[in-house]
């Protein structure tokens, strides 16, 4: 995954994820809504299959890249759950 900023002001941040697609992307998404200081958060890809995903944050006071850093480490904190989850499951087939 490669990231590259497109736009960034002071409540407001637009990156291009290279190398992701809509499982990602829409998980972010929605993580980065359980921000109550969030008013923008979307993605969009032009073309499936020459586009890469832009994604749009805009917060109403916080710095959007600590609000995205937030929504990320919650994100690894929800996979560590599930993974330990399974673990046992796949021990047992």
């Amino acid at each position: 995954m490669e990231i590259k900023v497109i736009e960034k002001e002071k409540n407001k941040l637009k990156i291009e994820i290279i190398g992701e697609d809509h499982t990602f992307c829409n998980s972010l998404r929605k993580e980065l809504w359980n921000d109550d200081d969030v008013k923008v958060a979307g993605y969009n890809i032009e073309h499936p299959l020459v586009s890469h995903p832009v994604l749009t944050l805009e917060t109403e006071k916080k710095d959007p890249k600590k609000v995205l850093e937030a929504a990320i480490k919650r994100l690894k904190a929800r996979n560590e759950k599930i993974k330990d989850a399974v673990k046992p499951i796949l021990k047992k087939l």
